[in-house]
């Protein structure tokens, strides 16, 4: 399995470093260029290398954590998906002013879809703060929850198998329509909880 991370911003930034810590290698992109990327690749480790958008693209999952305005511009040209999995890691909002983004009555994982046709999209790791998800999961006993959602059952199993891997408790909430409106911010109960599953290991 291979991971791309398209956007080194405070969300993409710290799914590298929690990648790195777990011992998974990545590749990670930007709008700027790999040179950009240098302060990061020395934070995180060895496991990350910068590369281009196209390269991070063709990973088996990508992960996607660009400031919402920015990403038809982002994933233009990167197809076809040919079922590669994306992960929905945004939010229809941005700094500076925090306005919700016109979403026509859709979730903002149903408008990212038709921007990656032919992905299977989950939505994951938008709810947590960077700080967080970036920290050791494990606490008070238990470990740290990610929500996750999406319509293929296979990806998902994939998406959860990670969450798994990187020491979080992975919480399903269904499809991509349901689960995404729990998650999304703003709008939804489930951003910036943090929220600890207590119980033995692999619970």
């Amino acid at each position: 399995m291979t991971i791309g991370i398209i956007g080194a911003g405070a969300i993409g930034s710290a799914i590298a470093r929690t990648l790195a810590r777990a011992g998974l290698d990545a590749k990670i992109a930007n709008s700027r260029g790999p040179e950009s990327l240098r302060d990061l690749v020395k934070q995180a480790g060895p496991r990350i290398t910068p590369t281009t958008p196209q390269d991070a693209a063709a990973a088996d999952i990508v992960f996607l954590a660009v400031n919402w305005s920015k990403i038809p511009d982002a994933v233009a040209g990167l197809g076809p998906w040919n079922g590669r999995i994306v992960i929905d890691a945004n939010n229809p909002i941005e700094a500076p002013l925090f306005r919700p983004a016109e979403l026509a009555g859709f979730t903002s994982s149903e408008v990212m879809a038709r921007l990656v046709p032919g992905a299977r999209l989950v939505k994951a790791f938008n709810t947590l703060a960077p700080p967080l998800l970036e920290a050791d999961p494990r606490e008070g006993g238990g470990r740290r929850v990610l929500f996750f959602s999406g319509d293929d059952k296979a990806a998902k199993a994939e998406v959860a198998t990670l969450i798994d891997r990187l020491g979080f408790a992975g919480v399903d909430l269904g499809g991509l329509v349901e689960g995404g409106r729990l998650a999304q911010f703003p709008g939804g109960p489930l951003p910036a909880l943090n929220l600890v599953k207590i119980g033995p290991a692999g619970s």
